[in-house]
């Protein structure tokens, strides 16, 4: 994956742990965020509030300074999001 399909990153959260991304390149994926709620280090994701905070920073989907989703792995594992 290039950078140019990081650098520009927007992200939807939805009320069942998936994402909605849009890459700079204009693709459309979904994310789902419910394996990783059993790692440590994602444990507070599971408040759905919490969870709902996500944002695009600096082409990762962030929640705070201490958990975030590295764009790389966003962008493989997720699937392509069909546009009806």
């Amino acid at each position: 994956m290039s950078e140019e399909i990081c650098a520009k990153l927007l992200t939807v959260p939805q009320k069942d742990y998936t994402l909605i991304l849009t890459f700079a390149s204009g693709e459309k994926k979904l994310f789902d965020a419910r394996p990783l709620l059993a790692k440590a280090i994602y444990k507070p994701l599971n408040n759905l509030s919490f969870f709902l905070t996500a944002k695009a920073d600096c082409g990762s989907v962030a929640w705070s300074d201490e958990i975030d989703i590295a764009p790389e792995y966003l962008y493989e594992c997720s699937l392509p999001l069909q546009v009806i």
